[in-house]
Protein backbone atom coordinates (compact mmCIF):
# COMPACT_ATOMS: atom_id res chain seq x y z
CA UNK A 1 0.00 0.00 0.00
CA UNK A 2 1.30 3.45 -0.83
CA UNK A 3 0.11 6.74 0.60
CA UNK A 4 -0.85 9.82 -1.32
CA UNK A 5 2.41 11.17 -2.68
CA UNK A 6 0.31 11.07 -5.84
CA UNK A 7 2.42 9.02 -8.20
CA UNK A 8 0.59 9.22 -11.52
CA UNK A 9 -0.26 5.76 -12.90
CA UNK A 10 0.59 5.05 -16.54
CA UNK A 11 -2.14 5.61 -19.07
CA UNK A 12 -4.13 2.54 -20.01
CA UNK A 13 -2.68 0.68 -22.98
CA UNK A 14 -6.14 0.30 -24.50
CA UNK A 15 -8.72 3.08 -24.51
CA UNK A 16 -11.75 2.15 -22.39
CA UNK A 17 -14.97 1.39 -24.25
CA UNK A 18 -17.75 3.91 -24.71
CA UNK A 19 -20.37 3.40 -21.99
CA UNK A 20 -22.58 6.37 -22.89
CA UNK A 21 -23.21 8.65 -25.84
CA UNK A 22 -24.35 12.26 -25.79
CA UNK A 23 -26.90 12.61 -28.59
CA UNK A 24 -28.20 16.07 -29.56
CA UNK A 25 -30.68 16.49 -32.41
CA UNK A 26 -29.80 13.00 -33.66
CA UNK A 27 -26.06 13.81 -33.72
CA UNK A 28 -23.56 12.14 -31.38
CA UNK A 29 -21.70 15.14 -29.97
CA UNK A 30 -19.80 13.36 -27.21
CA UNK A 31 -18.94 10.05 -25.59
CA UNK A 32 -18.23 8.89 -22.04
CA UNK A 33 -15.80 5.98 -21.72
CA UNK A 34 -15.28 3.80 -18.71
CA UNK A 35 -15.10 0.36 -17.13
CA UNK A 36 -17.86 -1.80 -15.69
CA UNK A 37 -18.28 -5.19 -14.05
CA UNK A 38 -21.39 -7.27 -13.35
CA UNK A 39 -21.36 -10.15 -10.85
CA UNK A 40 -23.87 -13.01 -10.86
CA UNK A 41 -25.64 -14.13 -7.69
CA UNK A 42 -22.89 -16.67 -6.96
CA UNK A 43 -20.18 -14.00 -7.26
CA UNK A 44 -18.85 -14.95 -10.69
CA UNK A 45 -18.00 -12.21 -13.17
CA UNK A 46 -20.87 -12.11 -15.65
CA UNK A 47 -19.74 -9.16 -17.75
CA UNK A 48 -16.57 -7.05 -17.96
CA UNK A 49 -16.21 -3.88 -20.00
CA UNK A 50 -12.92 -1.99 -20.04
CA UNK A 51 -10.55 -2.88 -17.21
CA UNK A 52 -12.50 -3.50 -13.98
CA UNK A 53 -9.38 -5.02 -12.39
CA UNK A 54 -7.52 -1.69 -12.47
CA UNK A 55 -7.61 0.31 -9.21
CA UNK A 56 -9.87 3.34 -8.96
CA UNK A 57 -10.81 5.68 -6.14
CA UNK A 58 -14.40 4.64 -5.28
CA UNK A 59 -14.93 7.98 -3.51
CA UNK A 60 -18.22 7.90 -1.57
CA UNK A 61 -19.00 4.38 -2.72
CA UNK A 62 -16.61 3.40 0.11
CA UNK A 63 -18.92 4.90 2.74
CA UNK A 64 -20.65 1.64 3.71
CA UNK A 65 -17.21 0.25 4.62
CA UNK A 66 -16.42 3.37 6.66
CA UNK A 67 -19.75 3.07 8.50
CA UNK A 68 -19.08 -0.60 9.25
CA UNK A 69 -15.71 0.40 10.70
CA UNK A 70 -17.29 2.78 13.25
CA UNK A 71 -19.55 -0.08 14.36
CA UNK A 72 -16.52 -2.35 14.68
CA UNK A 73 -14.98 0.41 16.81
CA UNK A 74 -17.86 -0.08 19.26
CA UNK A 75 -20.02 2.92 18.39
CA UNK A 76 -23.73 2.23 18.83
CA UNK A 77 -25.65 3.58 15.85
CA UNK A 78 -28.86 2.31 14.30
CA UNK A 79 -31.63 3.15 11.86
CA UNK A 80 -31.48 6.70 10.43
CA UNK A 81 -28.29 7.56 12.32
CA UNK A 82 -26.42 4.63 10.83
CA UNK A 83 -27.77 5.41 7.34
CA UNK A 84 -26.55 8.99 7.74
CA UNK A 85 -23.11 7.72 8.77
CA UNK A 86 -22.91 6.08 5.32
CA UNK A 87 -24.42 9.03 3.47
CA UNK A 88 -23.61 11.61 0.86
CA UNK A 89 -26.62 13.57 2.03
CA UNK A 90 -28.31 16.24 -0.06
CA UNK A 91 -28.31 18.88 2.67
CA UNK A 92 -32.08 18.81 3.06
CA UNK A 93 -33.39 20.13 6.40
CA UNK A 94 -34.03 16.64 7.80
CA UNK A 95 -30.42 15.68 7.04
CA UNK A 96 -28.97 18.71 8.79
CA UNK A 97 -31.34 18.36 11.73
CA UNK A 98 -30.18 14.78 12.34
CA UNK A 99 -26.50 15.70 12.03
CA UNK A 100 -27.02 18.40 14.68
CA UNK A 101 -28.83 15.88 16.88
CA UNK A 102 -26.05 13.33 16.51
CA UNK A 103 -23.39 15.90 17.33
CA UNK A 104 -25.26 16.92 20.49
CA UNK A 105 -25.84 13.29 21.53
CA UNK A 106 -22.10 12.67 21.51
CA UNK A 107 -21.02 15.94 23.11
CA UNK A 108 -19.74 17.34 19.82
CA UNK A 109 -20.31 20.58 17.92
CA UNK A 110 -20.04 21.50 14.27
CA UNK A 111 -16.67 23.08 15.07
CA UNK A 112 -15.30 19.58 15.76
CA UNK A 113 -15.97 18.52 12.17
CA UNK A 114 -13.02 18.66 9.78
CA UNK A 115 -15.18 18.63 6.67
CA UNK A 116 -14.52 21.57 4.34
CA UNK A 117 -17.26 24.24 4.50
CA UNK A 118 -19.71 23.65 1.67
CA UNK A 119 -23.23 24.22 0.36
CA UNK A 120 -25.90 21.51 0.20
CA UNK A 121 -25.10 18.90 -2.45
CA UNK A 122 -28.54 19.02 -4.04
CA UNK A 123 -28.74 22.09 -6.36
CA UNK A 124 -32.35 22.85 -5.40
CA UNK A 125 -31.47 22.69 -1.71
CA UNK A 126 -28.44 24.91 -2.30
CA UNK A 127 -30.65 27.56 -3.94
CA UNK A 128 -33.11 27.48 -1.06
CA UNK A 129 -30.30 27.59 1.49
CA UNK A 130 -28.62 30.58 -0.17
CA UNK A 131 -31.93 32.42 -0.58
CA UNK A 132 -32.44 32.10 3.19
CA UNK A 133 -29.05 33.71 3.83
CA UNK A 134 -27.08 30.50 4.39
CA UNK A 135 -23.31 30.36 3.94
CA UNK A 136 -20.89 27.49 3.43
CA UNK A 137 -20.60 25.48 6.64
CA UNK A 138 -18.89 22.27 7.73
CA UNK A 139 -22.18 20.71 8.79
CA UNK A 140 -23.73 21.37 5.37
CA UNK A 141 -21.04 19.36 3.56
CA UNK A 142 -22.51 16.07 2.33
CA UNK A 143 -20.12 13.94 4.43
CA UNK A 144 -20.94 15.56 7.77
CA UNK A 145 -22.89 12.52 9.00
CA UNK A 146 -19.92 10.26 8.33
CA UNK A 147 -17.52 12.63 10.08
CA UNK A 148 -19.84 12.90 13.09
CA UNK A 149 -19.84 9.11 13.40
CA UNK A 150 -16.05 8.99 13.08
CA UNK A 151 -15.59 11.58 15.81
CA UNK A 152 -18.03 9.75 18.08
CA UNK A 153 -16.14 6.50 17.53
CA UNK A 154 -12.92 8.26 18.53
CA UNK A 155 -14.48 9.44 21.79
CA UNK A 156 -15.85 5.94 22.42
CA UNK A 157 -12.31 4.54 22.30
CA UNK A 158 -10.30 7.41 23.74
CA UNK A 159 -8.65 8.02 20.37
CA UNK A 160 -7.51 11.55 19.50
CA UNK A 161 -10.06 13.69 17.70
CA UNK A 162 -7.68 16.17 16.13
CA UNK A 163 -6.00 13.52 13.94
CA UNK A 164 -9.05 11.41 13.09
CA UNK A 165 -8.45 11.91 9.36
CA UNK A 166 -4.82 10.79 9.46
CA UNK A 167 -4.33 7.47 7.58
CA UNK A 168 -2.31 6.23 10.56
CA UNK A 169 -5.11 6.94 13.07
CA UNK A 170 -6.54 3.79 14.71
CA UNK A 171 -9.96 4.43 13.21
CA UNK A 172 -8.62 4.78 9.67
CA UNK A 173 -6.57 1.61 10.09
CA UNK A 174 -9.82 -0.10 11.02
CA UNK A 175 -11.51 1.34 7.92
CA UNK A 176 -8.67 -0.06 5.81
CA UNK A 177 -9.13 -3.52 7.31
CA UNK A 178 -12.88 -3.47 6.55
CA UNK A 179 -12.31 -2.30 2.97
CA UNK A 180 -9.77 -5.05 2.30
CA UNK A 181 -11.75 -7.79 4.04
CA UNK A 182 -15.04 -7.09 2.27
CA UNK A 183 -13.47 -6.48 -1.17
CA UNK A 184 -11.23 -9.52 -0.93
CA UNK A 185 -8.15 -7.63 -2.12
CA UNK A 186 -5.38 -5.40 -0.87
CA UNK A 187 -5.66 -1.62 -1.12
CA UNK A 188 -2.83 -0.48 -3.42
CA UNK A 189 -3.08 3.28 -2.85
CA UNK A 190 -4.50 5.56 -0.16
CA UNK A 191 -5.36 9.10 -1.23
CA UNK A 192 -7.41 11.94 0.23
CA UNK A 193 -11.13 12.24 -0.49
CA UNK A 194 -12.94 15.53 -1.05
CA UNK A 195 -14.06 15.60 2.58
CA UNK A 196 -10.48 15.11 3.79
CA UNK A 197 -10.86 11.48 4.86
CA UNK A 198 -8.42 8.79 3.70
CA UNK A 199 -9.56 7.26 0.41
CA UNK A 200 -8.76 3.60 -0.26
CA UNK A 201 -8.40 2.53 -3.89
CA UNK A 202 -10.00 -0.70 -5.11
CA UNK A 203 -10.65 -2.44 -8.37
CA UNK A 204 -14.23 -2.19 -9.61
CA UNK A 205 -14.49 -5.95 -9.19
CA UNK A 206 -13.40 -5.59 -5.56
CA UNK A 207 -15.92 -2.80 -5.03
CA UNK A 208 -18.74 -4.97 -6.41
CA UNK A 209 -17.58 -7.86 -4.21
CA UNK A 210 -17.68 -5.57 -1.18
CA UNK A 211 -21.28 -4.51 -1.82
CA UNK A 212 -22.21 -8.16 -2.39
CA UNK A 213 -20.59 -8.99 0.97
CA UNK A 214 -22.70 -6.35 2.73
CA UNK A 215 -26.06 -7.65 1.49
CA UNK A 216 -25.17 -11.31 2.12
CA UNK A 217 -23.52 -10.84 5.52
CA UNK A 218 -25.10 -12.58 8.48
CA UNK A 219 -27.77 -10.56 10.34
CA UNK A 220 -26.32 -8.61 13.24
CA UNK A 221 -22.84 -8.26 11.76
CA UNK A 222 -21.60 -4.67 11.24
CA UNK A 223 -21.76 -5.01 7.46
CA UNK A 224 -25.31 -6.33 7.46
CA UNK A 225 -26.40 -3.70 9.98
CA UNK A 226 -25.09 -0.97 7.67
CA UNK A 227 -26.77 -2.50 4.62
CA UNK A 228 -30.07 -2.89 6.48
CA UNK A 229 -30.01 0.70 7.78
CA UNK A 230 -29.23 2.12 4.34
CA UNK A 231 -31.97 0.08 2.71
CA UNK A 232 -34.52 0.95 5.39
CA UNK A 233 -33.75 4.68 5.30
CA UNK A 234 -32.49 5.47 1.78
CA UNK A 235 -33.55 9.11 1.96
CA UNK A 236 -30.87 9.60 4.64
CA UNK A 237 -28.22 7.98 2.43
CA UNK A 238 -28.84 10.40 -0.43
CA UNK A 239 -31.93 12.60 -0.64
CA UNK A 240 -35.46 12.82 -1.96
CA UNK A 241 -34.33 13.66 -5.51
CA UNK A 242 -31.48 11.14 -5.85
CA UNK A 243 -31.22 7.85 -7.75
CA UNK A 244 -29.69 5.90 -4.82
CA UNK A 245 -32.80 6.70 -2.79
CA UNK A 246 -35.21 5.79 -5.58
CA UNK A 247 -33.47 2.49 -6.32
CA UNK A 248 -33.25 1.31 -2.70
CA UNK A 249 -36.84 2.34 -2.05
CA UNK A 250 -38.37 0.75 -5.14
CA UNK A 251 -36.28 -2.41 -5.69
CA UNK A 252 -36.52 -4.26 -2.36
CA UNK A 253 -33.25 -5.43 -0.84
CA UNK A 254 -31.03 -3.30 -3.06
CA UNK A 255 -27.95 -1.53 -1.68
CA UNK A 256 -26.81 1.41 -3.80
CA UNK A 257 -24.17 4.11 -3.35
CA UNK A 258 -22.70 6.52 -5.84
CA UNK A 259 -19.36 8.26 -5.55
CA UNK A 260 -17.90 11.45 -6.95
CA UNK A 261 -16.17 11.33 -10.34
CA UNK A 262 -18.96 9.09 -11.65
CA UNK A 263 -18.51 5.91 -9.62
CA UNK A 264 -21.45 3.65 -8.80
CA UNK A 265 -21.81 0.39 -6.89
CA UNK A 266 -24.97 -1.66 -6.36
CA UNK A 267 -25.79 -5.05 -4.88
CA UNK A 268 -29.15 -6.78 -5.15
CA UNK A 269 -30.65 -8.85 -2.36
CA UNK A 270 -29.58 -12.17 -3.90
CA UNK A 271 -25.93 -11.16 -4.36
CA UNK A 272 -25.97 -9.92 -7.94
CA UNK A 273 -23.79 -6.82 -8.01
CA UNK A 274 -22.26 -4.18 -10.26
CA UNK A 275 -19.70 -1.41 -10.17
CA UNK A 276 -18.58 1.06 -12.80
CA UNK A 277 -16.54 4.20 -13.26
CA UNK A 278 -16.97 6.80 -15.99
CA UNK A 279 -13.40 7.66 -16.88
CA UNK A 280 -13.88 11.42 -17.34
CA UNK A 281 -16.00 11.76 -14.19
CA UNK A 282 -19.04 12.82 -16.21
CA UNK A 283 -21.88 12.42 -13.72
CA UNK A 284 -24.52 12.96 -16.42
CA UNK A 285 -23.70 9.45 -17.68
CA UNK A 286 -24.32 7.80 -14.29
CA UNK A 287 -28.07 7.31 -14.61
CA UNK A 288 -28.19 5.90 -18.15
CA UNK A 289 -25.26 3.52 -17.48
CA UNK A 290 -26.73 2.41 -14.15
CA UNK A 291 -30.15 1.71 -15.63
CA UNK A 292 -28.66 -0.32 -18.49
CA UNK A 293 -26.37 -2.29 -16.15
CA UNK A 294 -29.32 -3.17 -13.91
CA UNK A 295 -31.29 -4.31 -16.95
CA UNK A 296 -28.42 -6.62 -17.90
CA UNK A 297 -28.51 -8.03 -14.34
CA UNK A 298 -32.17 -8.87 -14.93
CA UNK A 299 -33.81 -6.06 -12.97
CA UNK A 300 -37.22 -5.10 -14.28
CA UNK A 301 -38.62 -2.09 -12.45
CA UNK A 302 -40.38 1.10 -13.40
CA UNK A 303 -37.77 3.12 -11.50
CA UNK A 304 -35.14 2.30 -14.13
CA UNK A 305 -36.78 4.64 -16.63
CA UNK A 306 -36.54 7.47 -14.10
CA UNK A 307 -32.94 6.67 -13.19
CA UNK A 308 -31.93 6.37 -16.84
CA UNK A 309 -33.49 9.64 -17.95
CA UNK A 310 -30.82 12.22 -18.88
CA UNK A 311 -32.37 14.70 -21.34
CA UNK A 312 -30.49 17.39 -23.25
CA UNK A 313 -32.20 20.74 -23.74
CA UNK A 314 -32.11 23.17 -26.64
CA UNK A 315 -34.03 26.42 -26.39
CA UNK A 316 -35.78 25.06 -23.32
CA UNK A 317 -37.03 21.96 -25.15
CA UNK A 318 -35.77 18.39 -25.02
CA UNK A 319 -33.65 17.80 -28.13
CA UNK A 320 -31.66 14.75 -27.14
CA UNK A 321 -30.32 12.66 -24.31
CA UNK A 322 -27.37 10.93 -22.78
CA UNK A 323 -27.88 7.23 -23.47
CA UNK A 324 -26.12 4.00 -22.61
CA UNK A 325 -24.01 2.56 -25.44
CA UNK A 326 -23.59 -1.11 -24.42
Amino acid sequence: MTSSTYAIPPAAAVEPPVLAEVVRSGFVEGRHRGSLVLLSADGRVELELGDPEAPVFPRSSNKPMQAAAVLRAGLELAEERLALAAASHSGEPFHLDLVRTMLAEHGLTADDLQTPPDLPLDPAEAETYLAAGGVRERITMNCSGKHTAMLAACDRNGWPRESYLDPGHPLQKLVLSVVEATAGERVPVVGTDGCGAPLMALSLTGLARSFRHFVLAAPGTPERRVADAMRAHPEYVAGTRRSDTWLMREVPGTLSKMGAEAVQAVALADGRALAFKIEDGGARALGPVLARALQLLGVEAEVLSRIGRAPLLGGGEVVGAVRAAF
